[in-house]
């Protein structure tokens, strides 16, 4: 996931796009603290969560209502309640505010500037450029990134026109993808180089990417030839797709006797110790 925060108001507002689901995620309490403009912002959600789970006779008064870490203001990782954009709609509706058809308005922007990516992706990697360059990357890693971007663009899009649903489908699809070509699921490779909420491929390194586009690549190709719709025969291609890549991975690495799948990270030193020891081949 990509950490973008914005502001409101002269506020920070925390957000994540998740790239493998194409869904942004944006921090309850801190667009609590703007409504409410409270010094105990966590105490009102709190408070609010439980008589929201009251009424609705449900411990769980949102569906889609998820932890993830995000930076706090002292700079340390903590678990925040995060939601979409419908299920925020509905909890700023909860909340008496002058400031509630200001940050609808604020919602709805967002919403129009990722419609705007999608028409013109440019747009989108343009910003994503600026940020890769903010963190220090080389123009050769920003320009690998920027190619499996595309690549990864163009298969989801395949996706989307052939039924499969923006979401939990696609990050199944793109688990089985990655477990094939690199021999580790998404979630084993995030914990190898130490990532919580940050997205992996912003940590990959150059071969990692190259490797991942192939992979990609090669699962569109696959399911065009086949006209591939729905999810069972979307599966079948992302296996061949990964195995296809997995092959060109173990040639490089007889060759040169590294692996390609690595735990390295652009993490700084200190966030590094939690990474994951590499599973022996």
């Amino acid at each position: 996931m990509k950490i973008l925060p914005t502001e409101f108001d002269g506020q920070s507002i925390r957000r994540l796009y998740d790239e493998d689901t194409e869904t942004w995620w944006f921090s309850v309490i801190d667009v609590v603290q703007v409504l409410t403009e409270s010094t105990y912002a966590n105490r009102y959600w709190s408070d609010l969560k439980r008589k929201l789970a009251q009424e609705a006779g449900s411990a769980q008064p949102y569906e889609k209502i998820v932890r993830l870490k995000l930076t706090a203001p002292d700079g340390k990782q903590r678990d925040t309640d995060c939601a979409e954009a419908g299920t925020l709609l509905r909890i700023v509706q909860s909340i008496p505010s002058p400031k509630a058809e200001p940050i609808k308005l604020w919602l709805a922007k967002v919403g129009y500037e990722r419609m705007q990516e999608m028409s013109d992706p440019a747009l989108s990697l343009d910003r994503a450029r600026q940020t890769w360059q903010q963190h220090g990357r080389s123009d050769k890693w920003i320009e690998q990134r920027m190619t499996g971007q595309e690549t990864r663009n163009r298969l989801t899009d395949y996706w989307r026109d052939h039924d499969i649903k923006e979401g939990s489908e696609f990050a199944i699809l793109t688990n089985i993808i990655h477990q094939e070509w690199s021999g580790v699921s998404v979630n084993e490779h995030k914990g190898m180089k130490g990532l919580q909420s940050q997205n992996l491929r912003d940590h990959m390194s150059e071969a990692e990417l190259i490797f991942t586009a192939l992979a990609e690549l090669s699962t569109r190709q696959i399911s065009e030839s086949v006209d591939a719709t729905g999810m069972p025969q979307n599966k079948t291609a992302a296996k061949a797709g990964g195995r296809i890549a997995a092959q060109a991975r173990h040639q490089l690495e007889n060759q040169t006797g590294k692996s390609v799948v690595t735990g390295e990270s652009f993490l700084p030193p200190a966030a590094k110790k939690t990474a994951k020891k590499l599973p022996k081949a």
